[in-house]
């Protein structure tokens, strides 16, 4: 008789504890929904905000509106409202659809580069001749092969010193006045526009260009999808004819 109380009693208290675990089930059920459906109405932007761009200024050129915004998609720091960003400027480039939050905007605007420099990489600048930059076809956008011509142990010679590299800018063209010496003595003058171009690099390719650039003569090659470059020995007279 007892053992039979005993059970009875487990039973309900098994019972009572599936019906605390399906009231939970059924609460986080109702949470979850309501995270998925319901919606905020938060700010976003319609137009590119450019950095240094106050809210206010957006809001008046239109750039802004109230969008809606299930729960569960919300940003830290959303905006409702342009009240508490008053006065504040973009500190980054803020996109069409982006919600509108705190930590894009601040007092003073971030410095931006006006060079589009790949992640990871720095901008560094030459001065290259017609010639050496094929003839103004290398453009921002190209990727270039670099050669150095040079000399060693007094014999001169031509080297691939980089296989692909972007250019990403081109500066203005100046003339630089150029004097060679022919086998007789005589000397002649002549003037040569030489054009920066700014490249992106690593670290170590940024030291093989300005090493290579102030002791010797660099040459770029301009490449295609389908240009075939590889590091191999140099070109010397002993074995340019081989």
């Amino acid at each position: 008789m007892e053992r039979r109380k005993f059970l009875v009693v487990i039973a309900a208290i098994v019972a009572a504890l599936g019906i605390v675990l399906v009231l939970l089930y059924v609460r986080g059920a109702d949470h979850r929904a309501q995270n998925q459906f319901a919606t905020v109405k938060v700010l976003t932007a319609t137009s590119q905000i450019n950095p240094g761009e106050t809210i206010d200024q957006a809001s008046t050129g239109g750039k802004l509106a109230l969008t809606a915004v299930t729960r569960n998609q919300l940003l830290d720091g959303y905006q409702t409202g342009t009240a508490a960003l008053a006065g504040q400027v973009a500190l980054t480039t803020i996109y069409p659809g982006e919600q509108i939050i705190a930590s894009k905007f601040g007092t003073t605007p971030a410095s931006v580069s006006a060079l589009p420099i790949p992640d990871g990489k720095v901008a560094i600048s030459v001065n290259l001749t017609d010639p050496a930059r094929v003839a103004g076809f290398v453009n921002p956008g190209s990727y270039v092969a670099i050669f150095m011509n040079g000399t060693e142990g007094g014999q001169p010679y031509s080297r691939l010193l980089l296989p692909k590299v972007q250019v990403i800018g081109t500066g203005s063209t100046s003339p630089v006045s150029t004097t060679t010496t022919d086998d007789q003595g005589q000397q002649a003058t002549e003037q040569l526009p030489k054009t920066l171009l700014t490249l992106a690099v690593d670290q170590q390719e940024a030291q093989k260009v300005l090493f290579a650039q102030g002791n010797g003569e660099l040459a770029f090659a301009l490449l295609t999808d389908t240009s075939k470059v590889a590091p191999g020995p140099a070109t010397t007279l002993n074995s340019l004819f081989k």
